[in-house]
């Protein structure tokens, strides 16, 4: 299923992708109100007055040696986003496979930045007859200290990686060095995100591998870039002769 152009606004490219972020949604809830009702019953209850401690004050800057004390400081919840990369986003384009376009649709479900994952579905308009509407999860790796810009997997060998990671003009300055051992790219600094994103299998029927006309037995070639929420990838397949 080579994908794809999202809102394309390079048509010198042939089956690119360039999705821009859509929407950014806010869940809000309605507050609960709790009362709490003490009834005195005069038969029951003593008429002997109660005295309550009143409560000890304390704050930050004014605390007793004795108060309790909580360390918080190494307890701090990781960032979880990447620009628009991040749980919940959604980014809308189209995918051109030769003269053909078809919609495209992906919804950021997870992103993990210590273990360098992102994971979401994958919708695509008009592929195939038997499927009109065809969605698939994917899950992806974030090139980083975790994964290199090497594949040495899904059969995309060295000159595969340089072949594809090449087609985006901002990798241009690591053609000569994204194979040295000591190389490391550091996604959390710089203006472009690069991915894997691989697609696992059908959604709803996760048991269904084979689709006439559609394949996602390979993976994308993924690059985003922060400051224009822009997404771009390239398909690749051993089998497919097509980019």
């Amino acid at each position: 299923m080579p994908i794809l152009s999202l809102t394309s606004t390079n048509d010198t490219i042939n089956n690119d992708i360039i999705i821009a972020e859509l929407e950014k949604t806010n869940c809000c809830s309605t507050p609960c109100k709790h009362i709490k009702t003490l009834k005195q019953e005069d038969s029951q209850i003593p008429t002997t007055p109660i005295n309550f401690n009143k409560p000890k004050k304390t704050s930050l800057v004014s605390r007793n040696e004795d108060d309790n004390w909580v360390d918080i400081s190494d307890k701090r919840l990781r960032n979880s986003r990447l620009g628009a990369l991040y749980d919940g986003s959604r980014f809308k384009g189209v995918q051109k496979c030769g003269t053909s376009k078809y919609n495209v649709l992906v919804d950021i479900k997870h992103v993990d930045l210590k273990e360098s994952k992102i994971s979401g579905y994958l919708n695509i308009e008009g592929l195939t007859n038997e499927c009109p509407q065809l969605t698939t999860f994917f899950e992806g790796e974030i090139i980083g200290p975790q994964y290199s810009f090497l594949t040495r997997k899904w059969q995309a060998q060295q000159y595969i990686d340089a072949c594809h990671w090449g087609k985006f003009p901002s990798f241009e300055k690591y053609v000569h060095t994204f194979n040295d051992d000591d190389f490391t790219y550091d996604p959390l600094i710089n203006d472009f995100i690069y991915m894997r994103w691989k697609e696992q299998f059908l959604v709803p029927d996760h048991r269904v591998s084979n689709i006439d006309g559609a394949s996602f037995a390979g993976f994308y070639y993924i690059c985003y870039q922060r400051s224009t929420n822009q997404i771009k990838g390239f398909y690749f397949y051993h089998n497919n002769q097509e980019w």
